[in-house]
Formats: C-alpha cells, structure tokens, sequence
C-alpha cells in the first residue's frame, strides 16, 4: 500500500540547490520515507524533491512559500525545518524588494520570518537547523562584530573594501542569536524540538561568492589554496573543509545524529569533525538575543 504524507518524514530545505546544501539534501533524500520540500528561485526542477518557489529577498515571496508549505502538508507535522541559504556580496548597501540591507535580509531577516511561521507546523520532537559561521567571531576573524545594532544592519549605506564581508559576518551573528531566542522559548522546550546553529566552516565550492567577479573568485581560490592553509597551520578554523564534508555534517545534524550537549545550539565543524565550542560572547548576550528579536518582529510585521 502507498504510504501517505502524513506518515512520511517531512523535511524542508531553503539553500539546497547547490555546494553544501545540495550534498545534504542528497543525503536526506536517501532516508526511509524522507518526503523533502524546498524553496528555490521560479523554475528548478529536482528529481524526488518538491520545490517551491522562494526568493529570500522579498519578505512576500517568504510569507508565499510558508503558506504553500502549509498547505501542502496538511494536517501533517514538518519533522527538520533547515534554514541553509545564504549570499555574500563583495559591497554591503545592495537593497531587498523591502528596503532592507540584502544580506541582512536575505540571511537573517527572511529566516527569521521563515522559522517564526513554520515553527507551530514543527513537530513535537522535531528540529530545527540554521546555518551560521564562525565568522561571527572576532577572535576568529578581526571583521566579526564586536556590537550590534539590527537597525544599523537592515539601513546600512556603507560600501567598499571590507563591508561585505563584514554585512555577512554579522548576519551569521544574527542567525546564531535567532537560534538561542527559538531555543530559549518555554513553547520549543515543551515541545522538545531541538533547536542546532550549524557552522559549516571554511567550505570550498559553495555558491556564496556567485555575486563576486570571477577575477574576484579567482583571487579567492588562490588565497585558500596558499595563505588559508598556511594559516591552517595554527589557527584550525582556516582548514577549509569540502562542500561533500560539510554536507554529510549538515545532514547528519538535520538527522540528529549530531546534536549539541544540553543546554547549547552551536555545532562547529572543525578540520572535518564536529565540535561544540562557546560561540562569540555576543552570540551569548541575552540583551543583544531579545533585541534581535524584537527588532527583527517590527521589521516583518509580527509581534515580538
């Protein structure tokens, strides 16, 4: 007999068409009963996946997908929400349909507003993985944050050497924060959903710099393949790991069999291997944690 949605693992992916997310979904894919729905830009089509369309940088388009999402689901419960896509741009102060800063935007705020609508369709049990990055860390890079202003974030005007980078840095602090407010919420305890920020590392052959000239990309593998690994030498979070690797990772989180000690979110892959560090010490910050949230709410419409 022909088993029903309800009774299928229910998977759903943003950032799973290519590098690292494409290795996980590969893998998810592969389980049992995995019934796998992601959200990609108009016109993809996968083999044994259902996509729907989704562009992070419009707030409408996000509420779209989650009302398709819901839709298609029916009465069935969502078992691993991975919030996986991401961009990087070499200038920040590139806008979003909404007005807002776009890698802030497309790597914080639209997740946010994702997680904040599926998360009553999760399942009891379930989880739910974001993808962040070490370098939301100024002690492992200089151009991690050191303070946060969301409103400074979303309206930023700044362009040049360095603010991209220093856009994204700070989103991925965003997702990392966003991932300890949903796990310190009394309803995700109760519902004992876990609740992972997943840090990939330094991955080749991801799609993030698809924005960055190809002399610019070019200049980017020569220094990982020459200066990055001789910074590897003594500073490990510069071992760049392989889309494969870190995909295997991703999907072994999304599955549970890689999951934080109690009481901690934040998984660090580490020349390969899981690790479970302290993240930043504004990553901890339950004032600068409640603020995004808050701030994040009023940008998208809902109450904090």
């Amino acid at each position: 007999m022909e088993q029903t949605h309800q009774q299928q693992h229910i998977v759903v992916m943003t950032g799973a068409t290519a590098g690292l997310g494409a290795q996980a979904l590969h893998r998810l894919a592969l389980q049992p009963s995995a019934r796998i729905i992601i959200g990609a830009r108009s016109g993809r089509t996968m083999p044994d996946v259902e996509v729907l369309p989704l562009d992070l940088a419009s707030l409408d388009s996000v509420r779209g997908f989650a009302k398709a999402v819901i839709e298609l689901i029916g009465q069935a419960k969502i078992d691993v929400l991975v919030l996986n896509a991401g961009t990087q741009s070499p200038n920040a102060g590139t806008q979003s349909a909404d007005g807002f800063e776009l890698t802030f935007a497309v790597n914080h705020l639209a997740h946010y507003l994702l997680a904040r609508l599926l998360e009553p369709h999760l399942a009891d049990g379930g989880r739910l993985v974001i993808t962040t990055s070490d370098t939301h860390d100024p002690e492992v890079t200089p151009l991690g944050p050191k303070s946060l202003d969301p409103q400074a974030l979303a309206h930023t005007t700044k362009s040049g050497l360095g603010t991209g980078m220093r856009a994204y840095a700070a989103s991925k602090l965003c997702n990392l924060l966003t991932a300890q407010s949903f796990a310190a919420r009394d309803d995700i305890k109760a519902r004992q959903i876990s609740v992972i920020a997943f840090n990939p590392g330094l991955t080749g052959g991801t799609s993030l710099g698809r924005e960055v000239s190809p002399a610019a990309r070019a200049l980017m593998g020569i220094l990982m393949r020459t200066v990055f690994r001789l910074v590897g030498l003594v500073k490990p979070e510069f071992v760049m790991s392989t889309a494969e690797r870190s995909g295997e990772l991703l999907a072994e989180v999304a599955r549970g069999a890689i999951t934080p000690p109690p009481g901690r979110v934040y998984v660090s892959l580490l020349k390969g291997q899981p690790t479970f560090p302290d993240p930043s010490e504004l990553a901890r910050s339950r004032d600068a944690r409640d603020q995004l949230w808050r701030d994040s709410a009023a940008m998208v419409g809902l109450t904090a």
